[in-house]
């Protein structure tokens, strides 16, 4: 699962929604899984739950990925003065994106990535198990193409536009 790394600083990304318990972790933990060390990777929302949602914890642990340092949390926490700089922000749900976000330390680089709300699906057990599945595997999908992207090179819009892009992939 690892990506290449060119880059030397790690770049600082953060995932938000508006709960911070399923979509933004599962994010997180999948970059973090993919380029440890090459991202230093957040996620939080602007209303967190508090807690992570049981699925996504356990579709992470299906695959590998760690758990025990993730934590539903408020965005609050990344826009401080003394907050680290992020980079690239990007919002998974179209609530958060729609959302007055706060002024982000450094000017990051955003782009919008919606992804259905997993723990919003009617149906059951089986069905809600499946969306965050499907929500598990777009992410991942997608997370793929970003730590391949060139950020070494791609700066400006030209990264904005690669983002955007990603962001509308299946």
């Amino acid at each position: 699962m690892n990506a290449p790394s060119a880059r030397r600083t790690p770049l600082n990304v953060l995932f938000l929604c508006t709960g911070n318990s399923a979509r933004s972790i599962m994010a997180e933990a999948i970059l973090n899984a993919l380029c440890k060390g090459r991202f230093n990777v957040y996620s939080a929302g602007s209303h967190p739950k508090g807690c992570v949602h049981p699925l996504a914890l356990e579709i992470l642990e299906q695959h590998g990925l760690p758990t025990e340092t993730l934590r539903s949390k408020s965005w609050d926490e990344f826009s401080r003065p003394d907050s680290p700089c992020m980079h690239v922000v990007l919002t998974v749900c179209d609530q958060a994106a729609a959302e007055m976000c706060p002024v982000w330390p450094g000017t990051p680089m955003t782009a919008h990535w919606g992804i259905r709300d997993p723990a919003a699906v009617q149906g059951g057990d089986e069905a809600t198990h499946r969306a965050f599945q499907a929500a598990f595997a777009e992410l991942q999908r997608r997370l793929v193409l970003f730590s391949h992207l060139p950020f070494d090179t791609l700066e400006g819009m030209a990264l904005k536009e690669r983002l955007d892009d990603i962001g509308r992939a299946p």
